[in-house]
């Protein structure tokens, strides 16, 4: 590991898809972080209330601080990361490997994740008054027709290896990770998904993902 602790801190809730992102990335090129938990639905929500409130006034969580410079987006967060850090690399050298990382790690975060984002099922069952049943079958439609997609595209990719691109994990698998995690914790049907269970199988098999799961972190209920 290397001596960032006193530099990194990660604002953090164990469960967020977008905090376990940035954990596994983390913790794939060894860096020492400070976790501060900022818990989204205790005492309505840690997010909303100072000093977080005007540190990220998006009141999402992951927020990297590093020594004053301070970035909210996951994906944001980890290319920083990895041109800060360039061990271990998340993205490929080619241009072509970037874009194509690039392309899947935006496919999950962007257009899979944020129709089962706690702000969005909150107001599926509050505004919107849907019973838990119809919250239940809205995430299931939402992840199982975008992780039919993936498949269908990871299944016929030449770049494809053990993982998302080649053999060794990158931003994709970073974001893949987490989102199965969600679709496994909301009873979303992955038998139509072989591709995808094989490189979250092979992702979970590594010691540093494996740390990053919302079980294993401090403020975990």
């Amino acid at each position: 590991m290397s001596d960032t602790t006193d530099q990194l801190v990660l604002h953090n809730y164990f469960r967020s898809s977008a905090a376990y992102r940035v954990r596994i990335a983390m913790n794939l090129k060894g860096l020492d972080y400070d976790y501060v938990p900022i818990h989204l639905t205790r005492d309505g929500g840690m997010q909303f209330r100072e000093p977080y409130k005007s540190l990220n006034p998006q009141q999402l969580v992951p927020l990297l601080d590093d020594q004053g410079f301070r970035l909210s987006q996951s994906l944001a967060i980890i290319e920083y990361l990895d041109e800060k850090f360039p061990e271990q690399p998340l993205l490929p050298a080619s241009i072509e490997g970037r874009a194509r990382v690039r392309q899947l790690a935006l496919a999950i975060s962007c257009d899979i994740h944020p129709l089962q984002n706690l702000r969005v099922l909150k107001y599926l069952t509050g505004p919107l008054a849907l019973s838990e049943d119809q919250k239940t079958a809205w995430i299931r439609h939402w992840l199982g027709l975008g992780l039919e997609a993936l498949e269908a595209e990871l299944a016929n990719s030449p770049t494809r290896g053990t993982f998302c691109y080649g053999d060794t994990p990158t931003m994709a698998d970073c974001a893949l990770v987490p989102q199965m995690f969600s679709a496994m914790r909301f009873g979303v049907d992955l038998e139509t998904c072989p591709t995808l269970r094989a490189i979250h199988d092979a992702c979970e098999a590594l010691a540093p993902i494996a740390a990053a799961h919302p079980a294993r972190q401090p403020d975990s209920d």
